[in-house]
């Protein structure tokens, strides 16, 4: 077997501790899961955590963004498929269930609680969340007919009220895993139905409660 080098090593440790780090935060929560905690799944030393990462905020920061770009990607690439508007719709529904079941919403709301008095990890969760309603405003814009007049819907303020929707529908979901994104989809079916080109969408097999 071929010896890795430091720099190969550390990096496959880090990997390792990420990825342990993540698994624990998904299944018990940011608070009840301790560097400790991290270490000793993963089978190393406390000190071997502190050497790669600053602490458990860097650690959940890194698989927060991890999370948040395979779930943009997933989300993209359903978008961006040859299927119907309503095709493309029930698959967002059954993204957004997988989801709101992932542990992902917990971790996010958490870790928002946690850092809220810190103006630099503001910033940063601030960030994050401008880039995802920038990627959500490209995607919804890709989606429109190509006979739809240009500004016909306020493409920006939609993704950004669509994420603040999904924000609070995560919340609930957390206190009452019966919500359903239902909700969501059915709004954005009709807000589609009412621009030229993608009328009929509530007639091609809408879910309807």
């Amino acid at each position: 077997m071929a010896h890795l080098t430091r720099a190969e090593s550390q990096a496959r440790n880090r990997e390792a501790l990420l990825r342990t780090a993540r698994a624990l935060f998904l299944r018990d929560g940011f608070q009840p899961t301790s560097i400790a905690k991290i270490a000793d799944e993963a089978g190393f030393s406390t000190g071997a955590v502190y050497s790669n990462f600053s602490g458990k905020t860097e650690l959940a920061l890194l698989v927060l963004r991890e999370i948040e770009q395979e779930q943009l990607g997933a989300l993209e690439r359903l978008m961006s498929g040859p299927e119907s508007a309503t095709q493309k719709l029930d698959r967002f529904r059954d993204w957004a269930e997988g989801a709101l079941d992932s542990g992902w919403p917990r971790l996010e709301l958490e870790f928002a609680l946690e850092v809220g008095g810190d103006r630099a990890l503001v910033t940063v969760q601030t960030s994050r969340q401008h880039d995802v309603v920038n990627r959500l405003a490209t995607a919804f814009t890709e989606q429109l007919p190509g006979d739809a007049p240009a500004g016909v819907l306020p493409i920006r303020e939609l993704a950004d009220a669509a994420v603040t929707l999904a924000i609070g529908l995560a919340v609930r979901r957390v206190v009452d895993p019966k919500v359903s994104p239902d909700s969501v989809v059915e709004l954005l079916r009709d807000l589609l139905s009412g621009v030229p080109g993608g009328a009929g969408l509530r007639s091609q097999g809408a879910r309807v409660p």
